[in-house]
């Protein structure tokens, strides 16, 4: 396939591509959707083949025996990560929004305190607080334009209530692939508080040559008994609309706990997305997201370029992801400012930085998951948005 193909997305429901004006104000008729995090490529033929059976066979029923769906992902994860998954510790959520809202009904009670490092994936804090619980925000220290742990400031915010810690790896906004040592970090900083860690690793097969993402199940061994993993094929292979992920329980006493709130809240898999991640966590799916990382990586210096040729605008390093985290804040302009030459100007829909917490508040987030020729386009209108200051 191309990465290159032009595929018209308006009016399929795609919240990308359909809602970019009501919600932004960027017209439909020549903006550019930079903001959802899905990509606008299709998914390798595998998972179109996958479909295709589904649909020629012609009854879409309960999907059965799930032997070759948890084989397939135990295939990925150590192939692809080194990581032994046990299919007994699988479990398929609606998604990881669902398996993140699973986990804070599982393991926390009302009036608890969920810890995020933040600026971070705004639907954490959105599972949050409608669960009941209290978000304590943890501000990732931002030094030299990259994000790092501050454990010593953490450590002084605990105040005893606080009884999980989600953790984003590779991190979103950022685009940050965490080091051994602040994964280690992070263990040992669950540990000293008494935190149940969920770690959500749903951008770990989109990374940049020179990074590699550690599963943190592999980290140590001696938080197995608080540590719940969060995949999915999701982002991988663009099939966010198939709303399935996996939510992986090391430890057995956890895991009975995971299970019975699934139980009781009659909560079972999608056999679409079942089929999809079956057949995308195969060669042929791995030789695809290899393309697909070498074509994003093209993607990411194109707007990379253009946001260097802007006085006072800086993208953070991207590690992982194809979401591109850009900082207005030595342009010294108002959030409304730079904004509204990106929105109105330039005719661009980002996500806004202050959605993902404290510390957001100057940035906007750019997808960069789509074909080349949007991308340079977008570049050359960033560039015209804000010409004054070049």
């Amino acid at each position: 396939m191309s990465f290159d193909e032009i595929i018209d997305r308006f009016g399929t429901h795609s919240v990308k591509w359909d809602m970019m004006e009501q919600i932004y104000g960027v017209p439909a008729d020549d903006g550019i959707a930079m903001w959802v995090a899905d990509m606008d490529f299709r998914p390798p033929q595998c998972v179109a083949d996958a479909i295709g059976k589904m649909q020629a066979q012609g009854v879409y029923g309960y999907y059965g025996d799930e032997t070759a769906y948890n084989e397939a992902i135990c295939w990925w994860m150590k192939t692809r990560h080194g990581w032994d998954v046990d299919p007994a510790a699988i479990f398929t959520t609606h998604g990881l929004v669902n398996g993140t809202g699973l986990c804070v009904d599982s393991f926390t009670k009302p009036g608890d305190g969920v810890v995020l490092t933040t600026p971070v994936y705004h639907a954490f804090a959105r599972v949050i607080k409608s669960a009941g619980r209290e978000v304590v925000e943890c501000p990732l220290a931002l030094n030299d334009g990259r994000y790092e742990m501050d454990f010593d400031a953490w450590d002084a915010q605990m105040q005893g209530h606080e009884t999980m810690f989600i953790l984003c790896s590779p991190h979103n906004p950022g685009g940050r692939v965490w080091t051994r040592e602040e994964l280690q970090g992070v263990a040992d900083f669950c540990k000293r508080h008494d935190l149940i860690l969920v770690s959500d690793e749903i951008h770990h097969d989109l990374v940049y040559t020179g990074n590699t993402h550690i599963p943190m199940t592999l980290v140590d061994d001696s938080i197995l008994d608080r540590l719940v993993m969060m995949t999915a094929t999701t982002k991988t292979f663009n099939i966010a609309g198939s709303h399935s992920g996996n939510v992986i329980v090391p430890d057995t006493a956890l895991r009975a706990k995971f299970a019975a709130r699934m139980a009781a809240l009659g909560i079972s898999a999608n056999s679409f997305g079942l089929f999809m991640a079956e057949a995308a966590y195969s060669p042929e799916g791995a030789a695809w997201v290899d393309d697909l990382i070498t074509y994003l990586d093209g993607n990411r210096k194109v707007l990379d370029a253009a946001i260097a040729d802007i006085p006072g605008v800086a993208s953070m390093p991207l590690e992982a992801t194809y979401l591109s985290w850009v900082d207005f804040t030595d342009t010294g302009m108002s959030r409304a400012e730079f904004t509204k030459r990106v929105e109105k100007d330039a005719r661009i829909a980002v996500n806004h930085g202050p959605t993902f917490g404290k510390g957001g508040d100057n940035f906007l987030r750019f997808n960069i998951a789509t074909p080349r020729a949007r991308v340079q386009e977008a570049a050359d209108r960033l560039r015209a948005a804000f010409a004054d200051l070049q």
